[in-house]
Parts: C-alpha cells; sequence; structure tokens
C-alpha cells in the first residue's frame, strides 16, 4: 500500500509499505477513506525528530470502511464506516473508566514513562504506524473506532478523530462560564474550532489570537474578536489590549492552542535545531529534557487571565526542565489544566453537532483536500502556511 513516511528532518515521502495485517484477536483493518494533516504532524516534521525513525508512517486523523475484524471484535463488521480516534485505548481500564483514555493503563508506553499508545507518533506514544496511508491496522478495535452513519461527506465526521475532541476538551477544561469571556491564543485548526464550540457552548464573548490572515479572517467570520499579534509592539501590549475589553481584569480563561512552536525564544528554537541534527542518543535526551518547548504562549496566557482564572493547554508541549513563573501562578489562584484529549469522553457530546444544520461548520472547515501522493507539498504549505492553509484533509 502507499503511506506517509518520515525520513528526516522536513523529509516526508509517500511510499510502497507492507499492507497491516490483523496481529491480535482485538484488531481490526480499515480501509482509510480521509486522514487529517494537524498541527502535531509538525512536531515530528520540525521539532520532535530525535524521537522518529526513517520509515515510520504518520498520520493520525482517519476515518474509513472496515476491511477486517479480528475475533473479539464483536461491534463492527466489514463494511462499517468508523473514525479512529487519535489515541488508542481498550475502554475497560481504570482510567478509561474515569474518562481518562489518553491514560489507558492496557496500552501505556511503560518503556517510555507515557500515557497511551498514539498512532504515527514517535516512539515516546509506541511507534504504532499511522493513518496517512491506505489501510491502517487499528488495535483495541473493540472499544476505539467509532461508527458513523452513511450519507454525509466524510468532513462531517473525520473530525472526530482529533479536532473535535481536543477542541471540546480545551473548552471543557477552561471551564468558561456562561455568558463569560475566553481568550484563545492560536487560531489553527484546534484554536479555531475551541472558538466555534465555546461559542456553541454559551461563551459572551470569544478573543483569538493569531498572525496568520486567513486565520484571523476565519475567526473573525464566525463572531470572535480577533487580534493580530503583528498590531502589538510586545506581549504586554496585548494583554493591556484584551484586558480593556474585560474591565481591566482579563478574561476569565485563556486556551494555549499553540505549544511547543510558539514564537518569542530564539535560545529554545536553536537548542530544537540542534537536537534534531544530532546522533539519536545525545538528541533524544537532550529534548525531553531541555528545550522542546518555547514558553511564549503560555507566559501570555499567565498574564492574560483574570485572577482566580483558568488556564487550558491543548497545544503540545514536550520539555521537563522549563522554567514557569510559579509566584505569579500562585498569586494570582490560576487554575491550570492539560493533556491529551480523551477522545471517547467526549463523542457522545459532539454528536449531536454534526447535523445538517452544521453549527460547528464542519462541512467546510478544511481549507485543502488533496491526494495522498501530495502529502509532501502538503506538509509543506502547511509548516509555512502558504496558501491560506488552516485545514488539510488527504484522500488514499
Amino acid at each position: 500500500m502507499k503511506a506517509v513516511t518520515w525520513q528526516g528532518k522536513r523529509d516526508v515521502r509517500v511510499d510502497d509499505v507492507p499492507d497491516p495485517k490483523i496481529q491480535e484477536p482485538t484488531d481490526a483493518v480499515i480501509r482509510v477513506t480521509s486522514s487529517g494533516l494537524c498541527g502535531s504532524d509538525l512536531h515530528l516534521y520540525e521539532v520532535l525528530t530525535p524521537f522518529m525513525t526513517p520509515g515510520d508512517i504518520l498520520g493520525h486523523e482517519p476515518m474509513g470502511i472496515v476491511e477486517e475484524v479480528g475475533p473479539e471484535v464483536t461491534n463492527l463488521r466489514p463494511g462499517d464506516r468508523v473514525v479512529v480516534p487519535f489515541q488508542i485505548s481498550c475502554g475497560h481500564c481504570v482510567m478509561c473508566s474515569t474518562g481518562l483514555q489518553t491514560q489507558c493503563e492496557t496500552t501505556q508506553v511503560t518503556s517510555e514513562h507515557m500515557g497511551a499508545a498514539l498512532f504515527g507518533y514517535t516512539r515516546l506514544y509506541g511507534a504504532v504506524p499511522g493513518a496517512q496511508a491506505e489501510y491502517l491496522r487499528v488495535p483495541q478495535a473493540q472499544y476505539g473506532p467509532i461508527k458513523v452513519p452513511e450519507g454525509p461527506a466524510d468532513d462531517r465526521f473525520v473530525y472526530l478523530s482529533d479536532v473535535l475532541p481536543t477542541a471540546w476538551q480545551a473548552v471543557a477544561y477552561a471551564d468558561v462560564p456562561r455568558g463569560g469571556t475566553v481568550a484563545v491564543l492560536g487560531l489553527g485548526p484546534i484554536g479555531d474550532m475551541a472558538c466555534r464550540v465555546a461559542l456553541a457552548r454559551g461563551a459572551g464573548r470569544v478573543f483569538g489570537v493569531d498572525l496568520v490572515t486567513e486565520r484571523l479572517d476565519r475567526a473573525r467570520g464566525r463572531g470572535v474578536e480577533t487580534y493580530d499579534l503583528r498590531d502589538f509592539d510586545s506581549e504586554k501590549e496585548l494583554v493591556a489590549a484584551i484586558h480593556d475589553e474585560t474591565g481591566g481584569r482579563g478574561p476569565d480563561a485563556v486556551i494555549d492552542a499553540v505549544g511547543t512552536e510558539a514564537h518569542g525564544s530564539h535560545v529554545a528554537r536553536l537548542v530544537q535545531q540542534t537536537a534534531a541534527i544530532m546522533p539519536r542518543a545525545l538528541s533524544g535526551p537532550l529534548a525531553e529534557r531541555f528545550s522542546v518547548d518555547r514558553l511564549t504562549a503560555l507566559y501570555t496566557a499567565i498574564d492574560l487571565v483574570r485572577r482566580g482564572g483558568t488556564i487550558s493547554l491543548s497545544g503540545v508541549y514536550g520539555g521537563s526542565a522549563d522554567p514557569l513563573p510559579l509566584l505569579t501562578m500562585f498569586d494570582k489562584q490560576l487554575q491550570i489544566r492539560m493533556g491529551q484529549a480523551n477522545v471517547r469522553r467526549w463523542t457522545d457530546d459532539i454528536l449531536p453537532y454534526l447535523t445538517d444544520e452544521d453549527p460547528l461548520g464542519v462541512d467546510d472547515f478544511a481549507t485543502h483536500r488533496v491526494p495522498l501522493t501530495e502529502a509532501p507539498h502538503a506538509y509543506e504549505m502547511f509548516q509555512r502556511k502558504q496558501d491560506g492553509a488552516v485545514k488539510v484533509l488527504m484522500t488514499p
């Protein structure tokens, strides 16, 4: 089959690889009909290269048609249309039973001291072959895949794999009071959808911050009050402008949808780039401990949110030795929630929004649809924020 493989920093290719097969009784194999290109994929393309191996198959946002199931998968049959969550979880362990599927005790990557295995996402998360491919082996298929109806185009449902539950959890964790205020830093796919979810769930005002014209325009068109970073000489000016709109206090909550690739830290960027070209035995520990992260967006969130407010982190962070302004965080009595989205925890809440009325705008959420063979160009375009690329879907 054809699949998108990682070969090095900024080097992805479409290669012929072996077809997946049933390996465990709880496996399924699906024929992929759509697969998303995620901002997290860009971390593999640019930042997290020390944890990759040439030939790794990328992608974690698929949907498709069930081709084959193992003997213990009784809830699916060939021909079913399904969306596959980006994390692999069993549904019956203590963590899954409490709605923390990304901490699944059955699939935890204990050798790396990490949580549940993820599709297409480095050795830290199990090095499981990913979904930017013609076919996908789905472990724990007795629980993970979400059956969806025939009829609507894939665009209606494919975002249940990642974008929708990640944005939904970001808003839920932000705990925005009905009629309250929330600022969203970063208007890529997750930040854009988080704005839509916040408004749909009753937020009074949503402030969106970015520096890409097309992203700002999209958010503004859906009722978001937008702020272009390029219009401000400093982070303090931006914070002051939003404070002025919230009685001088700041918004009730801030969602950081930027994460590790925030602009602003030249030192951290240098260490990221250095780690990417060092021998693997040295680069992994360096990246894991010191400067995978560039924390500009998080620092802004801490300054921006009102006292007693909540910060919700949905952007991916990875370093373990980053300086945080704990005095300020303690003094402001901030609450901070974070983590990979627990997909199956939220899907039943989200499905009622995926109707013909399309209140979240999923049917035209993608800005680009490309064949799988154009994946290298899609990665480059998305990484460089060219041609108005916000969300890319690939079709095998």
